[in-house]
């Protein structure tokens, strides 16, 4: 089975309630957050679309932005969590896409190697069972998430937060885990977890 066409879809519509302020607008790089994430999707060569949710505050993010090749979508349902991006993506995405790449904005630590090995290993698949690939850093599940196409009517139809991942409980054996040895990406949701990366950088 072909696994070409591989969309990247950022996940940027989140109302950051626990951080107080849109994360997708914290100076990180010489660019935000959001900006940053986006850029390393842009800047893989593997990834042959890139999408961008936006919801809460979008006029705002958006104008913080520089799109290269990206394309801003509006997830007008944001309130509802995750699956309303993944909704407004898949009516968004080019139809000739075979794969939906999830990245969340809030893990800078997702570099475009990272997302050049996750498409490598999807195009590289040869079982056609596997509709999932899963990074794994060190054994510990996480991003990237690539779905195959014929998952994407079950993702759309999803509800709530954290949606994606009743996916991987549902279909435990259609899934295949892409180790990358490397240190779990650091989520950012709280001021405290900012100041953490800041001060490591």
């Amino acid at each position: 089975m072909e696994r070409t066409h591989l969309t990247a879809l950022v996940l940027a519509a989140g109302r950051s309630r626990r951080f107080g302020q849109p994360k997708q607008l914290l100076p990180w790089h010489g660019t935000t957050l959001l900006g940053w994430i986006v850029a390393q999707a842009e800047n893989s060569s593997a990834v042959d679309e890139v999408l961008v949710t936006l919801g809460q505050a979008s006029d705002e993010i958006l104008a913080s932005l520089t799109l290269r090749r990206a394309r801003p979508v509006i997830a007008r349902e944001y309130a509802e969590g995750c699956a309303a991006s993944y909704r407004a993506g898949l009516a968004a995405v080019n139809p000739q896409t075979h794969g939906l790449m999830i990245l969340p904005s809030d893990q800078p630590d997702i570099e475009t190697e990272t997302i050049d090995r996750m498409a490598a290993a999807w195009c590289a698949l040869a079982d056609e069972t596997i509709q999932i690939l899963v990074a794994s850093y060190q054994g510990v599940p996480g991003h990237p998430l690539i779905f195959d196409r014929r998952l994407f009517p079950e993702l759309a139809a999803l509800h709530g937060d954290k949606a994606a991942w009743k996916l991987l409980d549902t279909y435990p054996e259609r899934i295949a885990r892409v180790e990358l040895n490397r240190p779990t990406p650091r989520n950012i949701n709280t001021i405290a977890e900012y100041a953490a990366l800041v001060g490591k950088a």
